[in-house]
């Protein structure tokens, strides 16, 4: 552990009062920059007008419909402080949690930035999610506060999501609940708990001092799934991981100080918090956010954006790429994407063919691909391509080296190191400021799942090897997650949805290749009773799936058989589903207690097929 490296890195942030010690604690609970005092709305708004930068633009925003806008530090800054003053004035203080739920405007950005300046602790859930997965998220945090829109725009259609939030918040602790009106539809208010965002900034004074928190004080909780079904809520400090954000994003993409940049993630992932939010406004980037996808109004529409905003940082993911080429290059027909200087993938491992792709179409054979692996517990990019690499320093499908301070192993089931070119576990033996300070209210499962397996070193769940240079390559997660399209959804959570159907007795889910989203399930279930129409049952199923976790998770198949393939100890063998959908050696089958099971699953997948 470099503590000199770290503390050099923290000292590029502003701090209102320097920390003691730069490490406290011990795994898996170090404290970082411990006594340090600052604030996450001062490192992006204030220290930027004060060094003379406020009339720098900041953000250009735009929607599927055309309508854009463009801010400047300085606007970004007077509505923060008008937002955040109105958000004391309602009672949100130091340390309350406070839920958005907001599509890709700019006030989502305001309010995530409002909150911390007040102190609060924000926790950004994803406005296509149900009511269900949000109201989980608002009763395990307790939060009194939300933060929302009247509508959001998807495909040229305005979802309500006023009515969303009306169900997610029935019986739970919310007090307020602030709507950002954006259009000239109908709302529903309730009097005693809804406040218009307009009327909460109308009277506010001009400037709100930022809250000085504590380093290891919580900046946000953003919840991922994991193997047991339940959601969990990774929770991030404020000065740790402001320092690593910084630092990755500078080192991986230069802070993407001169140019136009655009991530084309959502606020309510990881990346979006990380290097849509924090890291390009606390590095004084000018950056482009898009509410819309990839080809809607018509697939030129990203092509279109490159070429009028000059953008010359891309980062991207390879389910996007993928998408972009399926369409067509004639949708990149006499669009000028010569601004371009870098290109970047973030959210699973990019197929060479597409990195191919994405180098020689996209980025003229000139611009380099910053390849990501990062987690939503590591805080930002883990092992990347630096900057400065030179393009025959990079290996397509390989994210290459880990970055400055970071140090991975890849390992055996006993946690020994294995050659070069061999399967093995990935950990992280370093430790780094931005790692999670753990799981909201539940330090067991935080200690269970990264810490149990491999003592003192963070265990990331993926399977890697190590190539001759040193270089990463992933194969894919070891537990059982699956891997959408870059946003990780666990089996166990898609399957306790399902058996929610009173006619199903049990669901096992199988991963299968998408072309599109990289990673796909295939679903199947054993049914309590026969002689039931199965087609409607395949309509209420995909259903309660979109109800219960949304719509991200709709199944490719769902296949109805007798048995599921089980250990002796009960445990289903799910990776011989996927082995009988894709056609591949099933493997060791000496566990498997039910061997019947397999020739009826075969059965059933070759019936579909006819």
């Amino acid at each position: 552990m470099n503590n000199l490296f770290w503390e050099k890195q923290a000292e590029k942030l502003d701090w209102f009062k320097k920390w003691d010690d730069v490490t406290t604690g011990e795994k898996p609970y170090l404290n970082w920059f411990t006594g340090g005092k600052l604030n996450a709305s001062y490192q992006c708004l204030d220290r930027h007008i004060k060094n003379g930068s406020g009339e720098k633009i900041a953000i250009h925003w735009e929607n599927e419909l055309g309508e854009n806008q463009t801010f400047t530090y300085q606007e970004i800054y007077n509505e923060v402080n008008r937002l955040a003053c109105g958000l004391s004035d309602l009672g949100v203080k130091k340390g309350d949690v406070v839920v958005i739920y907001m599509p890709m405007i700019p006030r989502a950005i305001f309010s995530i930035l409002a909150v911390a300046r007040v102190g609060a602790i924000h926790t950004v859930v994803f406005s296509a999610f149900s009511y269900k997965s949000l109201k989980d998220r608002i009763i395990d945090t307790k939060a009194k506060y939300l933060m929302t829109a009247d509508y959001s725009l998807r495909r040229g259609k305005f979802i309500n999501l006023k009515f969303v939030v009306d169900l997610a918040v029935h019986e739970t602790a919310i007090k307020k609940v602030i709507i950002a009106k954006r259009t000239d539809l109908s709302l529903s208010l309730d009097s005693r708990r809804d406040v218009l965002y307009s009327d909460l900034i109308k009277n506010s004074k001009d400037y709100f001092e930022p809250v000085a928190v504590e380093s290891n004080d919580p900046l946000f909780i953003l919840y991922t799934s994991g193997t047991t079904g339940k959601p969990k809520g990774i929770v991030h400090s404020t000065g740790g991981y402001l320092t690593y954000v910084n630092y990755s994003f500078g080192a991986a993409f230069g802070g993407a100080k001169n140019g136009v940049y655009w991530c084309t993630a959502d606020v309510g992932w990881v990346t979006g918090h990380s290097y849509v939010v924090y890291a390009p406004l606390m590095s004084g980037a000018t950056s482009v956010v898009y509410e819309g996808t990839p080809d809607f109004p018509n697939p030129s529409i990203w092509w279109k954006l490159i070429e009028k905003y000059k953008v010359s940082t891309l980062y991207t993911s390879p389910t996007a790429i993928r998408m972009l080429r399926k369409l067509g290059e004639k949708w990149m027909e006499n669009i000028d994407l010569s601004s371009l200087k870098v290109l970047g993938s973030v959210g699973e491992v990019i197929n060479p063919d597409i990195w191919y792709w994405f180098f020689d179409r996209v980025g003229n054979k000139k611009c380099p691909i910053i390849d990501t692996w990062w987690q939503t517990e590591t805080g930002g990019f883990m092992i990347a391509p630096k900057i400065d690499y030179k393009l025959s320093d990079l290996k397509p499908g390989s994210p290459t080296l880990p970055l400055d301070g970071i140090e991975v192993d890849i390992v055996d089931e006993n946690g020994t190191s294995i050659p070069n070119g061999q399967k093995g576990f990935l950990i992280v033996k370093s430790s780094w400021p931005g790692l999670t300070k753990g799981v909201w209210g539940d330090n067991k499962r935080f200690e269970e799942v990264y810490w149990s397996k491999f003592k003192d070193n963070y265990y990331s769940g993926d399977y890697a090897i190590k190539d001759e240079n040193g270089y990463i390559w992933f194969l894919g997660r070891s537990d059982e997650t699956l891997n959408i399209a870059g946003h990780r959804i666990g089996t166990s959570e898609i399957e306790n949805a399902t058996i929610k159907n009173q006619k199903v007795a049990e669901a096992a889910v199988a991963a299968i290749p998408d072309r599109i989203k990289g990673q796909n399930f295939a679903l199947f279930v054993v049914l309590k009773e026969s002689d039931l129409d199965l087609d409607d049952l395949r309509a209420e199923i995909t259903l309660t799936l979109k109800i219960e976790i949304g719509a991200l998770v709709k199944p490719a198949k769902i296949y109805f058989v007798e048995a599921l393939p089980k250990t002796r100890s009960g445990k289903i063998m799910r990776r011989v589903l996927s082995s009988l959908l894709q056609k591949t050696d099933v493997g060791d089958l000496t566990t498997l207690e039910n061997i019947s099971s397999i020739d009826n699953i075969k059965y059933t997948i070759k019936l579909d097929k006819i």
